[in-house]
């Protein structure tokens, strides 16, 4: 279930799940994976790597806005402005933000991303998937690995 901050993450503790992809179909793809498989979190979506860096720090737009700390973070590698392997390398560069776990989301099946990316410290890679179903299924291990079975709560605040 996707709902807003105000409504659930300061009243139930619901994780923050930020999604950092400029192709906004497959931003509306993924929130509906999300809501047709009810998740309980909160998907937010930023469009590039500086978006992300500026909803981390809470600069720019997002300064105002952004008062939670996001407890999973799902990145796109080829964004432009900044691409998901030059946000990764500067949120766990950062002490402030590398508590927070990194799963990269790109359709790049090349084994040098992978490397690179794990290198930089991503927790995890993802191929995405060609179809909606599989989408659903990549949701879904999503919610079973990194909401019900590891814990992932921001512990830290800044």
């Amino acid at each position: 279930m996707i709902v807003s901050i105000e409504s659930m993450k300061k009243e139930n503790n619901v994780n923050i799940i930020v999604l950092a992809d400029d192709d906004a179909d497959d931003r509306l793809l993924m929130a509906e994976a999300f809501e047709e498989n009810k998740i309980p979190c909160i998907l937010k979506f930023v469009e590039d790597g500086v978006d992300l860096l500026d909803y981390l720090t809470k600069k720019g737009k997002y300064g105002s806005d952004c008062d939670e700390t996001p407890d999973l973070i799902l990145l796109d590698i080829n964004m432009p402005r900044k691409d998901g392997k030059e946000a990764l390398k500067e949120i766990k560069e950062n002490p402030l933000l590398k508590h927070i776990p990194v799963v990269m989301f790109s359709t790049s099946k090349s084994p040098e991303d992978v490397t690179i990316t794990y290198k930089l410290g991503a927790n995890s890679f993802i191929v995405k998937p060609s179809s909606f179903e599989g989408l659903l299924e990549v949701t879904k291990t999503i919610q079973k690995y990194w909401i019900d079975t590891v814990s992932i709560k921001s512990v830290i605040s800044y």
